[in-house]
């Protein structure tokens, strides 16, 4: 469990990631012809501007069906960004401070003047699974129960089964935040996870769906359950796809 000062350490780091996250969206539109390692350089001088620091990886910045790829870095063949293409932009840092843990977001845009009903239909279905993991929580602590970790990976991926798209739910539902990379030790949202989760510990709910050589989409929210059994959620929580 996190001290009061590491949860706020990790408030600090969110809501620096949320203005960094802005900052990007916003130059995209600027410079619609960067490819995505310019676009990672980017990222790197916010970090250092606003006191954060990361792990080896840096961030995800992915564009056009890139964006299928769960874990996808650019190497040094990288894609420029293009007209009526989909971008995801998953941020994650700490505070350049001692015993300071991570925060984690992921958030998407496009760039055009209409998004594709295919792409817009994806979303909502991610973001729906998403709020379903935030209901499903509310539900128990209501209870007085803290929820499991396998249950809110199963209420999540359960939505996103019914819809068609379970097999393109490639990754866990969400991991508990560490302090040396984003990815704590604890367990996270995952079938695994038969355990409750923990109070006044940081996790992520980040359900996604990616359909191979296409586009992906993911939507990834931070929360922890304070001493009082409440849900704080840490982030902003996406509702639209971000036109750039």
């Amino acid at each position: 469990m996190w001290t009061k000062e590491q949860l706020r350490k990790h408030q600090e780091a969110a809501r620096r990631l949320l203005e960094i996250k802005d900052l990007v969206f916003a130059y995209l539109k600027k410079n619609q012809s960067i490819n995505e390692r310019q676009l990672h350089q980017f990222i790197l001088k916010r970090y250092k501007e606003f006191g954060l620091v990361t792990d080896e990886d840096l961030a995800i910045a992915a564009f056009g069906r890139n964006t299928a790829n769960v874990h996808y870095f650019p190497g040094k063949k990288s894609r420029r960004l293009m007209k009526n293409s989909l971008v995801m932009l998953d941020l994650w840092a700490r505070l350049d401070k001692p015993h300071a843990p991570f925060a984690d977001i992921t958030w998407m845009g496009y760039c055009g003047k209409r998004i594709p009903a295919k792409i817009e239909r994806v979303f909502a279905i991610v973001k729906q699974a998403r709020d379903q993991g935030i209901k499903r929580i509310k539900r128990e602590l209501a209870k007085k129960k803290l929820p499991g970790g396998s249950t809110l990976d199963k209420t999540a991926r359960d939505f996103i089964t019914r819809r068609g798209f379970g097999k393109r739910f490639l990754h866990s539902t969400g991991h508990c935040l560490g302090f040396n990379t984003p990815h704590g030790d604890g367990g996270g949202l995952t079938k695994h996870n038969k355990h409750p989760l923990l109070k006044n510990l940081g996790y992520t709910l980040e359900p996604g769906i990616y359909l191979k050589n296409k586009f992906g989409i993911r939507s990834e929210i931070d929360f922890y359950i304070d001493d009082k059994m409440k849900l704080i959620i840490t982030t902003d929580v996406q509702d639209k796809i971000i036109i750039i």
